[in-house]
């Protein structure tokens, strides 16, 4: 089957697939029927392929854009803003995907011999190859056939994380699941700020939780991340200051303070810069749109 029709097919089994995600765990689903607006959230570790119209993240000071064919890959929790650039009624945006899981991805290297290497970029993009899309395609057929799921879905994601380890991108994947990987370490910091983002830390403190000297904690941060320590957590509280005033209705001054900020101006100063409006003013509804894939 060529490229063309793997896509055609793809695009009707997820528009097919829809309200059924939970019959396969771990499945992630994506319909999008106009253009967005730049939404912040957090995105986790993921494989995303996109069948139909094209998406725009930014990471940092990093653009990356990807479109039908291609896939994504979240390696760590990182803060991100997208929005859907080709998106319409009569050709929404479609995606499909996967939650990338260490315990998964470390049965799958089981055997292996290779060791830990160079730090790898949370966030990385590729075309998907036809083998690829070929497995996610039978991946989502099982959708349907509820005798056949239980057995055979944890069969095809197996299929599919191995072609992911052994794509240009594998080592972003491989180092998901190996216990002692840059990555790794740089998940438990990640992981400390993430809990812990309302503290104030002292970098030397994050470089021996990575079990890394400070320069060497530094440049695997900012390569995973694409920001430093302090930057990141600052997205952090942003993103959670978000959630209290659009979620949960808080008032601003008390939003601010409850993830860390001593200063209401300074708050709402960077809240702006962050998300383009003041909150006073956000009336979004939500930091991450239903169904949006990475």
């Amino acid at each position: 089957m060529d490229g063309n029709r793997q896509l055609a097919e793809l695009r009707e089994l997820i528009v097919g697939a829809v309200g059924h995600e939970s019959a396969i765990d771990g499945l992630l689903l994506s319909v999008v029927e106009a253009p967005t607006p730049p939404t912040a959230g957090l995105a986790s570790p993921t494989f995303a392929l996109v069948a139909q119209g094209r998406k725009r993240l930014a990471l940092g000071e990093q653009v990356f854009e990807y479109g039908a064919g291609d896939y994504v890959i979240v390696s760590v929790d990182l803060p991100v803003t997208g929005h859907f650039v080709e998106a319409s009624k009569d050709a929404p945006c479609l995606g499909v995907g996967l939650e990338l899981r260490p315990e998964q991805i470390a049965s799958l290297l089981l055997d292996a011999t290779e060791k830990p290497g160079a730090a790898v970029r949370g966030l990385t993009i590729d075309h998907a190859p036809a083998e690829l899309v070929d497995a996610m395609i039978r991946l989502l057929r099982l959708v349907h056939q509820p005798d056949d799921a239980p057995v055979l879905a944890p069969l095809v994601q197996r299929e599919i994380l191995w072609r992911l380890l052994r794509s240009p991108q594998g080592a972003a994947v491989r180092e998901i699941g190996l216990a002692d990987s840059s990555l790794s370490h740089v998940a438990r910091v990640i992981g400390w700020i993430r809990k812990h983002y309302t503290e104030p830390f002292r970098i030397e403190d994050l470089a021996s939780m990575a079990g890394m000297s400070t320069s060497a904690f530094h440049r695997h941060f900012r390569t995973v991340t694409e920001l430093t320590p302090i930057q990141f957590q600052k997205k952090i509280r942003l993103h959670e200051a978000r959630l209290r005033v659009v979620g949960l209705g808080e008032d601003v001054t008390s939003a601010g303070y409850a993830v860390g900020y001593d200063s209401p101006s300074q708050f709402s100063r960077e809240y702006r810069r962050e998300f383009g409006t003041p909150p006073s003013r956000d009336r979004a509804g939500s930091c991450k749109p239903a169904g949006q894939l990475v």
